[in-house]
């Protein structure tokens, strides 16, 4: 193919000058033109390792990141570029899409303005019709806002729950984890299979764990093995499952998921990316938003309705973006530091990804002490390079050849550890926004506490 072959020829005009940065660039961008934007963040990256102020550069992999679905991570960046002198104003469009995604469709409508405003050639009909921008009086939507909700029409309908499980993990296929494990026992597991002895002590079933650490560290499979570890029913909420361009639905939207889970206990709802709901309301330039955050605070208070029996578990890699409010007892009460697997965990998370596929004796802690600061999807991932590697041997003689441990280690060499770019910025906050001690874990994680 015609894609193949401009790709092959610009890896190949690099080989010969791998610090030639525009050369670099345009491979990453021809790779996202392509739909490769795996490939194409980390060509971004490194180009940014050799000119780490390039704007440009920045705003390429951001636009990686937002092809991969990796909404958070891509507007930490674009928040970044904006705050700077000469930014791109492919940022602002940018930055529009992103706050369309989240549901802030007024301030959206803002940045596509000013997007256009700077450079007319990046005026999107399509995308300007969604927003509102120019529209007519037939419009349903104008400039962000919502005509059929002035009008008192309601063309909602209620959230989907065809996410609702019951998982069949428990905590036993959770490699590693202990001391995160005994907390969440203690909070959630205890109180149900325990109920007398709670009960003496005045401490009612369910209540809120708020998670956060660098992403791909186990965060959503451990709340998945937390509902398996009780036999109970659990809702992955993500912010599509709630936000809502029409006024006032998703708000309705989030009490309908609480009164579900009131009405099915004990359930387990799991709130991903939490700071995509429940972000700091100062930093909010709508009030919609802050409506949204408000309704949040009253359900998991449970201010008209008993939440006892509904175990409210939360996870973001951004917990410096999450409202105060959240924190207080009552609420997400539990705040747990999830780091990256220690040596053992990384061990115990390859023994599992190992299991029911053709390996020797594998020397599981050899592997283990060569992957330090790996987080659980990076230990996933050297099994899956070791098992396509050895897919296209078998392929050859038709026979299944086991996996070694040489293997295993040559694949973790050629990976790099997703966490350090998480650790940069969370060190920041540790240091500069520390009050009350909240971010302690990390502290003593980086040994700098």
């Amino acid at each position: 193919m015609a894609g193949d072959d401009s790709i092959r020829g610009l890896r190949e005009a690099l080989a010969q000058t791998p610090d030639n940065v525009p050369l670099r660039k345009l491979l990453a961008e021809t790779l996202l033109g392509f739909g490769r934007a795996d490939e194409a963040e980390q060509e971004f990256r490194e180009a940014l390792s050799r000119d780490r102020n390039n704007a440009e550069l920045k705003l390429g992999l951001a636009r990686a990141f937002e092809q991969q679905g990796k909404s958070s991570h891509a507007i930490v960046i674009v928040e970044q570029l904006i705050k700077e002198r000469d930014t791109p104003a492919a940022a602002y469009l940018l930055h529009s899409r992103l706050l369309f995604q989240q549901g802030d469709i007024e301030f959206a409508v803002t940045e596509y303005r000013r997007a256009v405003s700077e450079d007319e050639s990046l005026r999107d009909p399509v995308f300007a019709a969604e927003l509102g921008v120019d529209a007519d009086e037939k419009s349903d939507v104008v400039e962000g806002k919502v005509r059929a909700a002035w009008n008192g029409e309601d063309d909602s309908s209620s959230p989907s729950l065809s996410s609702v499980e019951r998982p069949k993990i428990n905590f036993g296929s959770v490699g590693g984890m202990d001391a995160l494990k005994e907390e969440i026992r203690m909070k959630i597991i205890y109180p149900l299979q325990h109920r007398e002895m709670f009960a003496a002590y005045g401490k009612t079933i369910g209540g809120g764990i708020l998670m956060y650490g660098p992403p791909g560290c186990g965060k959503t499979h451990l709340a998945r093995a937390t509902a398996g570890e009780i036999n109970a029913e659990f809702i992955c909420i993500g912010i599509n499952d709630v936000l809502d361009m029409w006024i006032g639905n998703s708000e309705k939207k989030l009490h309908e998921l609480f009164d579900y889970a009131r009405s099915h206990q004990p359930c387990v709802l799991f709130f991903d990316e939490v700071d995509a709901l429940g972000a700091s309301r100062t930093d909010m330039k709508t009030s919609a938003s802050r409506h949204l955050v408000n309704q949040f605070l009253a359900e998991l208070d449970g201010a008209k309705s008993s939440n006892e029996g509904v175990l409210i578990l939360a996870a973001t890699n951004a917990p410096w973006h999450l409202d105060p409010a959240f924190r207080r007892p009552g609420r997400f009460d539990r705040i747990l530091f999830v780091p990256p697997p220690d040596e053992p965990a990384r061990a115990d998370i390859l023994r599992l990804h190992l299991t029911g596929k053709p390996v020797e004796t594998i020397d599981h802690g050899q592997v283990a002490r060569k992957t330090k600061d790996f987080s659980g999807a990076d230990m996933k991932a050297i099994v899956d390079q070791t098992v396509e590697a050895k897919l296209r041997e078998a392929m050859k003689t038709m026979r299944p050849i086991p996996i070694t441990t040489g293997d295993l280690v040559s694949a973790a060499a050629s990976l790099k550890p997703s966490t350090k770019e998480w650790f940069t910025s969370a060190r920041n906050y540790a240091l500069y926004s520390n009050q009350g001690g909240l971010y302690d874990d990390i502290l003593k994680y980086l040994k700098l506490k």
